[in-house]
Order: structure tokens, then C-alpha cells, then sequence
């Protein structure tokens, strides 16, 4: 009988913001100790015994930054798979399509174990032992769920009443009297929204109680462009098809309603990183109760969180407050409020606002690129390209650009011309120009961009050709 790992990875993470943006979303956020959400969800999925494939349901345009993650980990599992999505439908219709993809690889007795990646659980051999418990359950045809014991009368989690390791009833986030008395209980336990099961179980029960996203998913795979090697396995959900499937969470599609539920009690020093004062949990301490990251220097101030990136943050006289620095935003909150960041994040998304989206730094297949500054008629970027990394053939409309090479050797293909630039080396190309860059060599590409031009925006470009298969 196979064990399957899947690893459930999307959402915004609007509640980081603005660490989190839509395309660098909070799974790829580092934590703190050099490893992002992401990687300590590969690293869990993989120390489960007996694991025969990992799965990755993510979205389509979150792959390459996805197997950076991975492979930046040193780990190699004993198959990976990636179920990419055209957009997020919520996670009935992501685990309704990873259990068709390992149903179709493994058969219908293959045991799945579904693992949110922006959670983190801090004792792995906990969470390894809680995982036998709810396979062993799992293969007697029981949907397992995850009970965490409270430590506290949580009211940002949703609660799971238990007799024994039967599931009593789902109940979701209660205000702080009816928490405390769900603590008291002893009955209670909060919802890690980890899952384990059977293909066949959980096919069954979708047949029965969400059979339209049971089918539409299906459509989908079916449909799905599929690439395989180097043991590794890609499966683009068909995009016409998927967006048609009804959005609901696996929680009420199937779990408030089956009566095969059973639940693993457990501590594992598990946070599911739902707002800052969670991840604040992940960072050092002072004795005047403040968590930060970054350089920061403090005068009187107290029960702080306190973010920064690149420049110093100084702050006196503070207490109870948020305070998260980005290049591009800063975000100032009372730690009381830190659910409505969310509502922040959505006014800005519905604006149109870049830093709902973008950081400065950007992540391509390729590389990465940094704005350093923009004004009218320009922008500068710092770019950087991987060892082999290739950007597509492609022309603007709108705008020219002046390369100078900093570091690194760089292949330019300018019109009709292709050239070897070396450090302090430059090209110019008129807007209009075919051009790719590439980076030929075994040390990273380290390039100075000037753009110039009536119009800058990223979507002021046509490509010919792309390895990574942008269109």
C-alpha cells in the first residue's frame, strides 16, 4: 500500500501582508531560520516512513519558485509530482484533484496524508507518530483528521469535538466564552486542517457529498497537459475546465458531513502562521515581551512585533504594535487588529495596488530582478540570472533598454546580433528589437537593466520563445 504525501500550497496569505504577496505567497516566506514555510513542509512531508511520491498542488505560475524551494533543501524524495492549478478553487477542488492524480498513479488503496504548506510543527517526531496513528486509522476506511490539544482559548481556529478519536462535531471560530469552555472540556481540540485517508475513501465520500467538484475535477485531469522526468512528474489542469468547479473547502464539502470521521489527538507544536501575532511565535524574544526580525534597535517599547528588510527600524516609546518594513510598503498596526490586515490587503487588491502583488525583488524561472528606482520615463533593475538560466525571446513596444554586465558573463541575442558580454560590457536595444538574455556560465549573471520610455509596465512584452513555457 502506498503512502502518498500532498502537499497543499497556494493562497495570498493576505493576513502577512506585506511580507506576502500573491506571487510570493506565504508558503515561500522565510521563517526566520533561513527556510521558508514551504521547505519545512517538504522536509515533514518526507520523514514520514514509508512515503513512496510527494505531490505539490500549487499554481501554475508558482512552479519554478516551488522547485527552488525544494531543491535548495539538498533532499531528493522518491518521486514528486506537481498538480498545478490556472487558479486557486479552494481545497475541496485541490484535494478532490490529488486524489484522482495518486488514485491513477498508486490505485484506490493508496493512503494520502494532505499537509497545508503554510503550517509549521515544530516536533517532527511527534507529528511522524500522530501520522502512523492516522494511517493505521485511514486503512480501516476512517477520514482522519488532526486534533491539536489547546493550550489556550483560541478564538481564530475553528474546534473539533471528539469522543475518543470519533469525531462528535466541527464547530467554527467561537468568541472567547464559548473557548474557554471548550478548553475546560477537554473534549475539544483545534482543527489542523491535516488530513488522512484512502483514495477510495475519499473518492466515495466526494461521489456522495460533492460529486459536481468530484466530476469537474476529474474533466480537468483528463484534460490536463502532462510532462514527465528526471522522476519528476507535471500535470497542468486543463484551465477551461477548472475554473468551472464549484469553490468550497474541504471542511464543509465532506468533512462536516461524512460519518466516518475520526480524529488523531496530538502535540506537535503545530501554528497554522494565520496573522503576525502567530508568526511573531516564530521569532526570538526580548525580555520586554517584543519579537523581531531584522535590524532593529528599541527604546521603551514593549509586546511588539517588529519586521524590517533592508534598513535599520528604530522605535521608541511602542507597545502592542506591528510594525512589518518592506522595500516597497510598511505596514503600522495595534496587535490587536492583526486580523485586519486581511481587510488592508483586499481594499488594496480591489485598488489595483502593485504591492498586492509584486515585492521589489521578483522571482522568474530564470532569476530574480530587483527595482531599484522608477520615475517618469524610467526604471532601474538589478537583475540576476541562475547558471543556465535563459530568459525568453522577446520585444517591447513601449520601451528601450540599456544592459551593463556587473558581474558574471552574459549571451545577447540583440536583433540580429548575438554577443558574449563580459563585466563593465553593455549593450543597448531599441524598443521594437527582438533580444533575449542568458546566462552561459557557472557563476550567477549579475546585470544593471535602465529602462527607458513612454510606457514601463511588465505587461509591455511579446514573447517568441520560452523554455519555461510562458506564453
Amino acid at each position: 500500500m502506498s503512502i502518498v504525501s500532498v502537499i497543499i500550497s497556494g493562497g495570498a496569505g493576505a493576513r502577512l501582508w506585506p511580507l506576502s504577496r500573491e506571487s510570493h505567497p506565504k508558503p515561500l516566506i522565510d521563517v526566520g531560520d533561513g527556510q521558508s514555510l514551504l521547505q519545512h513542509a517538504f522536509r515533514r512531508a518526507l520523514a514520514i516512513p514509508g512515503v513512496t511520491e510527494l505531490v505539490t498542488v500549487t499554481n501554475r505560475e508558482l512552479l519554478f519558485a516551488s522547485e527552488d524551494e525544494y531543491r535548495d533543501t539538498g533532499l531528493t524524495p522518491p518521486g514528486l509530482t506537481y498538480l498545478l492549478e490556472p487558479e486557486g478553487r479552494e481545497t475541496a477542488a485541490a484535494i478532490a484533484a490529488a486524489t484522482l492524480a495518486v488514485e491513477e498513479a498508486h490505485g484506490r488503496d493508496a493512503v494520502l496524508c494532505i499537509l497545508p504548506a503554510d503550517h509549521m510543527v515544530a516536533d517532527v517526531p511527534a507529528f511522524v507518530a500522530a501520522v502512523e496513528q492516522a494511517t493505521a486509522l485511514a486503512k480501516k476506511g476512517r477520514l482522519v483528521t488532526f486534533g491539536i490539544r489547546p493550550t489556550r482559548p483560541e478564538t481564530g481556529y475553528g474546534y473539533i469535538e471528539a469522543d475518543g478519536t470519533d469525531v462528535v462535531r466541527f464547530v467554527e471560530k467561537p468568541d472567547l466564552e464559548t473557548a474557554e469552555k471548550y478548553l475546560a472540556s477537554g473534549r475539544f481540540f483545534w482543527n489542523a486542517g491535516m488530513f488522512c485517508f484512502t483514495a477510495a475513501t475519499m473518492l466515495d465520500l466526494l461521489g456522495k457529498l460533492g460529486a459536481d467538484i468530484l466530476q469537474g475535477c476529474r474533466d480537468a485531469l483528463k484534460a490536463a497537459r502532462r510532462s514527465s522526468g528526471t522522476g519528476v512528474v507535471q500535470i497542468e489542469l486543463d484551465k477551461a475546465t477548472f475554473s468551472t468547479v464549484r469553490k468550497e473547502s474541504i471542511d464543509y464539502a465532506v468533512l462536516e458531513k461524512a460519518d466516518n470521521v475520526s480524529v488523531v489527538p496530538c502535540d506537535i507544536g503545530w501554528s497554522d502562521i494565520g496573522s503576525w501575532t502567530a508568526f511573531a511565535d516564530l521569532l526570538p524574544g526580548d525580555e520586554f515581551g517584543n519579537h523581531t526580525l531584522g535590524e532593529v534597535a528599541l527604546v521603551d517599547t514593549k509586546n511588539s512585533i517588529i519586521s524590517g528588510g533592508g534598513r535599520l527600524i528604530g522605535a521608541v516609546g511602542v507597545e502592542d504594535m506591528i510594525i512589518v518594513d518592506t522595500a516597497d510598503a510598511l505596514l503600522v498596526a495595534r496587535k490587536d487588529d492583526a486580523q485586519k490586515v486581511k481587510t488592508l490587503f483586499n481594499r488594496l487588491k480591489a485598488e489595483g495596488h502593485e504591492s498586492t502583488k509584486l515585492h521589489r525583488t521578483v522571482h522568474r524561472p530564470w532569476g530574480t530582478y530587483t527595482v531599484l528606482e522608477e520615475g517618469e520615463r524610467f526604471k532601474i533593475k538589478r537583475i540576476e540570472v541562475k547558471p543556465g538560466g535563459r530568459l525568453s525571446l522577446q520585444m517591447h513596444h513601449h520601451r528601450s533598454e540599456h544592459w551593463v554586465v556587473v558581474s558574471g558573463t552574459a549571451r545577447v541575442v540583440n536583433g540580429d546580433t548575438q554577443m558574449l558580454l563580459a563585466t563593465n560590457q553593455s549593450t543597448y536595444i531599441p524598443a521594437g528589437t527582438n533580444h533575449r538574455l542568458e546566462n552561459p556560465g557557472i557563476l550567477r549573471l549579475v546585470m544593471i537593466e535602465v529602462q527607458t520610455g513612454d510606457y514601463l509596465g511588465e505587461d509591455d512584452i511579446v514573447r517568441f520563445d520560452d523554455v519555461y513555457g510562458r506564453s
